[in-house]
């Protein structure tokens, strides 16, 4: 389907692109840790939220 020149390019661009956006993650990590401080709590609202609904579907298809 591809030919060998557009394989080795996929994944040399796939290995750079990986390496790239994790030397960018560690280098923004304290910015993150420092503007996103209630992110885990947001995260668990939102799933409590779909579980409750799930909940909610279940019980009234009964």
């Amino acid at each position: 389907m591809f030919s060998k020149g557009q394989t080795i390019f996929a994944i040399v661009f796939a290995i750079s692109f990986i390496i790239t956006m994790f030397f960018m993650y560690r280098k923004d990590a304290n910015i993150h840790k420092k503007n996103y401080k209630g992110v885990k709590w947001v995260l668990l609202g939102f799933l409590l939220f779909i579980l409750f609904l799930f909940l909610i579907k279940t019980v009234i298809k009964e």
